[in-house]
């Protein structure tokens, strides 16, 4: 039985302020983050190939911008929908989410993603056939995610699927091609753009497999059959330490290979971030249990800000990766 939502809902008109502040929790500002630098990301790699022709067009901010817009807004559309459908789970899981708290109502919560998913399909529309299949395919998927009767969400493998393929095949490979024409580029995928996608399609992975460590009483209530509830907290766990562990090795091991790319650069900050990424891991408390590992000295971490650890590599790639490719 879920619990009474614990605040009055707020107006934009009346309480602005307020209204804004529960704005960006419902957007998940971590997923707005990851979002503003993969666009920015593979404009700058898509920018690198550019440096290499033997002529280069003048840079428009616009070929920037309508993208960044476009997708930001439809990522508010993802992620609200998702808190629309999840709100009896966030009363347990999350509660300090705008829908589960009651600072916003179920009819705001649709008219915001109702509001942003029409943003940015039109904002798309503008932007070339590229950037507006890259929109549709990912509005597509993330209703599929979360909205019934599919809600792919339910299904262990099929959740992880919908977000890798976004993340890391639909965004990538779809800007990219967008950016291409905008810039006058062949259409065709160089090697470093198909490296980046790979390693963000298996830190994807990752991602989605830690999302759902913390939320295992409340998915066990509601029938959610994610890999945790399945297989166990600390299981879990150790298989995405692995995964991603796999994942920065891969990118250092293809590194040499890539045309345009500096690998002793990709060496040094993904051997400096896996020692850093292994190093606060055994410092994880799991939530509801006792320390994961062997008894450790110094402070230990919350899962929730090792979670939030892990979205920053995740922002980091689509800043260091780009670097790499400026300096190749």
């Amino acid at each position: 039985m879920s619990s009474k939502p614990p605040t009055v809902q707020i107006s934009l008109f009346q309480t602005p302020v307020p209204w804004l502040t529960a704005f960006w929790k419902f957007s998940r500002p971590h997923t707005i983050i990851g979002t503003s630098l993969s666009v920015i990301g593979v404009f700058v790699i898509a920018w690198t190939v550019v440096q290499t022709g033997t002529t280069t067009p003048p840079l428009n901010p616009f070929s920037l911008l309508l993208p960044l817009v476009a997708c930001l807004a439809g990522n508010v559309y993802i992620v609200g929908l998702n808190q629309i459908e999840d709100v009896e789970i966030d009363r347990i899981n999350k509660p300090s989410l705008p829908i589960a708290s009651g600072e916003f109502s179920r009819r705001d919560a649709w008219s915001i993603v109702t509001f942003a998913g029409c943003l940015s399909i039109v904002l798309a529309a503008f932007g070339g056939w590229f950037l507006l299949a890259t929109v549709l395919s990912s509005l597509t998927i993330g209703t599929a995610y979360s909205l019934p009767p599919v809600r792919l969400k339910r299904f262990p493998f099929w959740a992880s699927t919908c977000i890798l393929t976004v993340r890391g095949i639909i965004v990538n490979l779809g800007l990219f091609l967008h950016y291409s024409r905008q810039l006058g580029l062949p259409l065709e995928i160089p090697g470093r753009m198909w490296a980046l996608a790979l390693f963000v399609l298996v830190f994807s992975i990752v991602i989605a497999i830690f999302k759902d460590i913390p939320d295992i009483e409340g998915d066990r209530r509601f029938n959610i059959s994610t890999f945790t509830v399945r297989l166990g907290q600390a299981r879990v766990y150790q298989a995405a330490r692995l995964i991603l562990t796999a994942c920065y090795i891969g990118m250092m091991a293809i590194a040499p290979l890539i045309a345009g790319v500096n690998w002793i650069f990709v060496w040094v900050t993904h051997a400096g971030l896996l020692a850093l990424f292994w190093w606060r891991s055994y410092r994880v408390v799991m939530p509801n249990s006792n320390l994961l590992e062997k008894p450790i000295t110094g402070k230990s971490i919350s899962f929730s800000d090792f979670y939030q650890f892990i979205w920053q590599l995740f922002f980091l790639e689509y800043f260091l990766y780009p670097i790499a490719c400026l300096l190749g």
